[in-house]
């Protein structure tokens, strides 16, 4: 949990915050009928809601100043009127007027799960990954919760219909993030580095992702970062793990913001019985600052930066003789930039420019010592362009400077040095052949120095509404990414790995429900081999299956709650692999349950989340099937629960989570031994977690601010 437990207590202070102002009116067509789920949006903003079945709608939000108000439905013309902020409640009356043609009718949402301003229809908001219970507010546990997606629990890393955890990139505002997870070791969970209470828009592609993106096999999570922050606060975080203190700073068209982070696990180990043996907890320590900046009434340009530190010493049991251990410590040193700037230009072209550097370090020491240093460099751009109403025009390139620098010592000293030039270019058009029909062709092209190889990826999507609210859509698109570094250690005369997607969605969204199911089957090609003397392209694999989701925010007053499921069919020969076999990173059914749920009358959120996941393979030597075993069935039930109040007037949040409540035994695989005992067998360990259970407490106070409690409402949840 580590840092992320003061994430969650430090974002929390901004969901309730007071200085809201209250938005509200009513939608309605040239001929006075009510429209029902029209978008109403703050425009650069994450604030914003839909009509209801009187057309009526109504939201708070802190931003403050000159905003301009959209309104959007499907087959009207958009609505936007300049509007100005200053804490006083705004009413309107809006009437929309049909037209023929609107691009913007039917949406590709194959393969995809976004949350933005204009796109609700499932969201995952930076208040939902907080209040996620299990997920610790951080953003990989909540995106388990979606479909297509597997619990490893050993790892905690994102891993998506049948893909590898290398097969998922992580984006921030378009630029790649080198290491998006916190420094571990084997059997150690990592968290995502980043709070998401940094994003404004969070999109989740489980697969068929634009040409505008590269280098991921399998997924890709893109984030953008919030706007100009509106208000100026100070945060103080006192915790028996550790503390924090942020201060923001907001003027007129700028805002900068400040913090810093600090977690020790000792004082809870010494608490809890844990069944490591733990030398030093793990600690770890965090630094942000974000400066945002709007250039212009359309122009924003945006800097980031975070540097962290963590680490922990421990004795590790030998696989199959719990009694003999050997001492295993690690320590790592990470620093992530990110500059980027967006403006229309030429009048109607958006220019986006960006670049971001990344440098992570890791040590670890068991009986060898391994020191690895990845350093990457890139630039992006884009234009975009509407050129009619049926057709919009995108294009951009992009260069990537790597560096993976790994240094192995066991006896004899081995280095490992792949530097790389990566470049990119895509072009991408959206094709609108009436208001209820979109096609959205790409193409990308890349090419790696350090493979001496390029390669053309075609990507296709097409969307169709049957009736209101409801759609289909295809996609298809080739994928390629450079091998994993680790696996090209003897040689780097090899290609690109591939992988094919064919995806095919129906949706199904009215007013408060969104229905979902998504068939796809993805095939591999070029996977990396080990097995011989010098690894090459000769591996291959197929994943298959079935995802489902469903989301509910209307039916349980000041409730919302959504339910996935995933069947899962996989199978691969790749590295290591003898044969084609089920990789251990797999399972063919998961499914998870969450509720939120807002008290009002105890200021209180509530939220549970139960996961369930069939038995994951895993390679018993005992037996003659290459991965034929399977782990005992995963379950976790995980329960959140935050008080809102003051404390002499100043806002106030008691937390409390709890991760496994049950305590159901969690077995994510076993390690063997490496020889065989006396009578000829393998002796075999449980991979289990550091305890049944993970139980944390917090209090954060936010000094100058109080709590209304009639800012409790089910848009926040």
């Amino acid at each position: 949990m580590k840092k992320g437990l003061l994430t969650l207590v430090f974002g929390l202070s901004s969901l309730f915050l007071s200085a809201q102002t209250l938005v509200k009116g009513v939608v309605t067509s040239t001929t006075g009928e009510n429209i029902i789920g029209a978008n109403i949006v703050l425009l650069g903003t994450y604030d914003g809601t839909s009509s209801d079945l009187n057309g009526a709608f109504n939201f708070y939000t802190t931003e403050t100043g000159k905003q301009v108000l959209q309104i959007t439905y499907i087959g009207c013309d958009t609505l936007s009127l300049p509007v100005e902020l200053q804490g006083q409640p705004l009413e309107f009356k809006f009437k929309l007027k049909e037209t023929v043609n609107e691009l913007n009718a039917v949406t590709i949402v194959s393969g995809v799960f976004e949350a933005s301003d204009t796109k609700k229809s499932v969201v995952l908001k930076s208040v939902d990954i907080a209040l996620t219970a299990g997920a610790v507010a951080d953003i990989t546990g909540a995106m388990l919760t979606l479909p297509g997606t597997t619990r490893n629990p050993e790892t905690g890393q994102l891993l998506v219909r049948g893909g590898a955890a290398y097969e998922t990139r992580t984006l921030i505002d378009g630029l790649y993030v080198q290491n998006a997870y916190n420094s571990t070791t084997a059997n150690m969970p990592a968290r995502n580095r980043f709070s998401p209470f940094l994003f404004k828009g969070m999109m989740f592609s489980s697969g068929g992702y634009s040409a505008e993106y590269g280098q991921a096999l399998s997924s890709a999570l893109i984030l953008n970062t919030t706007d100009v922050v509106g208000q100026t606060t100070t945060g103080i975080q006192l915790l028996s793990v550790g503390g924090g203190l942020s201060q923001q700073k907001s003027w007129e068209k700028s805002s900068l913001s400040v913090s810093g982070t600090y977690t020790n696990l000792s004082p809870y180990f010494r608490l809890i019985k844990q069944n490591f043996d733990w030398k030093q907890a793990p600690t770890a320590g965090n630094a942000e600052l974000s400066f945002k900046t709007k250039t212009s009434q359309t122009g924003i340009f945006k800097f980031y930066a975070t540097g962290s530190s963590n680490g922990f010493n421990m004795n590790v049991a030998i696989a199959g003789d719990e009694s003999q251990k050997m001492p295993l410590k690690l320590s790592g040193e990470n620093l992530y930039t990110n500059a980027s700037y967006r403006d229309i230009v030429f009048k109607d072209w958006t220019l986006f420019v960006g670049s971001a550097y990344s440098w992570n370090r890791d040590k670890i020491r068991q009986n060898f010592d391994l020191n690895t240093l990845q350093q990457s460099a890139q630039t992006r751009f884009s234009l975009s362009h509407s050129l009619s109403e049926q057709v919009k025009l995108k294009f951009g390139a992009e260069h990537i400077w790597s560096l993976f620098d790994e240094k192995y010592t066991e006896g004899q000293s081995f280095t490992t040095l792949h530097p790389d030039n990566y470049l990119a270019a895509f072009a991408e058009t959206d094709l609108s052949f009436n208001d209820k029909w979109l096609a959205r062709v790409g193409l990308r092209a890349e090419h790696s120095s350090l493979l001496h190889k390029g390669n053309v990826a075609p990507r296709l999507s097409t969307a169709y509404i049957l009736r209101k609210g409801e759609q289909i859509a295809l996609s298809f698109g080739q994928f390629y990414q450079t091998p994993e570094h680790t696996q090209m250690r003897r040689s780097t005369a090899v290609g690109f790995e591939q992988a094919d997607h064919y995806i095919l969605t129906y949706q199904k969204q009215v007013e408060g429900y969104v229905f979902r199911v998504e068939g796809y089957y993805k095939k591999y090609h070029n996977l990396l081999k080990t097995t011989g003397e010098l690894p090459d392209n000769t591996g291959y694999g197929y994943a298959r299956g079935i995802d489902l989701f469903w989301r509910d925010s209307k039916s349980i007053k000041n409730g919302d709650y959504y339910i996935s499921y995933s069947f899962l069919d996989t199978e691969r020969n790749y590295r290591d692999f003898p044969v084609q076999a089920m990789p251990y990173f797999a399972a063919k059914h998961n499914a998870a349950i969450v509720y939120k749920h807002w008290i009002h009358k105890l200021s209180t959120m509530l939220s549970t989340t139960y996961a369930f996941q069939s038995g994951r393979p895993y390679n018993d030597p005992n037996t003659t099937v290459f991965n034929g075993s399977r782990t005992p069935v995963y379950q976790d039930l995980s329960v959140t629960v935050s008080y809102i109040t003051n404390i002499k007037d100043n806002f106030t949040v008691l937390y409390l989570a709890a991760n496994n409540v049950p305590g159901f035994r969690q077995v994510s695989g076993y390690r063997f031994s490496n020889a065989p005992d006396a009578s000829g067998q393998y002796l075999g360990s449980p991979i289990v977690p550091p305890a049944k259970r993970f139980i944390f407490l917090g209090l954060i106070m936010t000094i100058g601010e109080k709590f209304e409690k009639n800012q409790g409402n089910n848009d926040d949840i």
